[in-house]
C-alpha cells in the first residue's frame, strides 16, 4: 500500500492511496490542476483513480470535488448531510456520480476496504478513514475533534497513519487568532495538538507502526520543528516520524 500526501492543511487538504490495484483520493480541498501535476509528478494519472472520498464539507477537504469530478471523472463517495452542508456552503456546481454512505460503515472497492469512522469535528457529520487491503491498515486520522474513546482501539489495528498534529498550545494560548477561534480549535470540536497526537500513539506498542506522518499543521499555531521535537519528546525514537506539508507533496510512503 502507499500513501502520497498531495496537501495537509488548513489550506487545502488530499491524499492519495493506492493499495492492491485500487487508487483512491481522499478529499478535495486543493484544485484540480495541483491534484493532477502532483500526481504527475509520482507518476501517476488523476484520471485512473477509482473514486473520491469527502470526510467533511469544511471548504479545505470539500471546496474541489465537483471540478474533481467533472475534469477527471470521479465519481464521489460522500455522506448525505456532508454533502448538503456542503453544497450550502460552496459552490460546488453539478455533480453527475455521486455515492452515498453512512458514517461508520464500511465502504468496498473490490480488493480494498475503506472503514469511516465518525469523528466529533465540528464539521457536518465528519468522518475519518482507515485503508484495509487484507494485508496492511493505513489510518488517514485528521480533523478529529478531540481523543474521542475508540480512537486508541483504532490506532491499535494499524500498520500506518497518517494523523493530525495540528497545534502547539503554547503557541495558540499566545497568538494573534481570536479567542472564539483558540477556543474552537482547542475544543471537543476542533483539532489535536502535538502533545494530544504525541500522547495518543505512546498508547501502541513500538514497532507496531511502520511509520507515522504528521499531518494537517496549523500555518500560524505550529511548526514541523516543534510537532517532531513534542514527539520526540513523548515517544522516543521507536517511531519513524515524517511532517506532511501544507504546500506540496510528500514522499511517497508505503506499508
Amino acid at each position: 500500500m502507499k500513501l502520497i500526501s498531495l496537501q495537509s492543511g488548513s489550506n487545502g487538504n488530499c491524499i492519495y492511496v493506492q493499495a492492491r490495484g485500487v487508487r483512491l483520493l481522499f478529499d478535495a480541498g486543493i484544485s484540480g490542476s495541483q491534484a493532477q501535476q502532483r500526481l504527475d509528478g509520482h507518476g501517476q494519472d488523476i484520471a485512473q483513480v477509482d473514486a473520491l472520498l469527502i470526510s467533511h464539507n469544511h471548504r479545505d477537504h470539500a471546496r474541489s470535488m465537483g471540478s474533481f469530478q467533472r475534469e477527471f471523472g470521479l465519481p464521489i463517495h460522500v455522506t448525505r448531510p456532508t454533502l448538503a452542508a456542503a453544497q450550502a456552503s460552496i459552490p460546488l456546481g453539478d455533480l453527475s456520480e455521486v455515492h452515498h454512505f453512512t458514517a461508520g460503515s464500511t465502504l468496498d472497492f473490490g480488493a480494498v476496504q475503506v472503514e469511516t469512522i465518525p469523528t466529533p469535528h465540528d464539521g457536518v457529520d465528519g468522518v475519518a478513514f482507515v485503508v484495509d487491503d487484507g494485508r496492511s491498515r493505513l489510518g488517514i486520522l485528521t480533523d478529529l475533534g478531540s481523543v474521542f474513546s475508540r480512537l486508541e482501539q483504532v490506532i491499535g489495528t494499524l500498520d500506518a497513519v497518517l494523523l493530525e498534529s495540528n497545534y502547539d498550545p503554547a503557541m495558540l494560548a499566545s497568538g494573534s487568532y481570536p479567542a472564539f477561534l483558540k477556543q474552537r480549535i482547542a475544543g471537543s470540536g476542533g483539532h489535536l495538538s502535538n502533545l494530544e497526537a504525541a500522547s495518543l500513539l505512546s498508547s501502541v506498542a513500538k514497532g507496531q507502526l511502520r511509520w507515522v506522518c504528521l499531518g494537517h499543521l496549523s500555518e500560524q499555531n505550529n511548526t514541523p520543528e516543534l510537532a517532531l521535537r513534542t514527539h520526540r519528546r513523548v515517544l522516543g525514537t521507536g517511531f519513524q516520524l515524517i511532517v506532511a506539508s501544507r504546500y506540496h507533496a510528500g514522499e511517497v510512503l508505503e506499508v
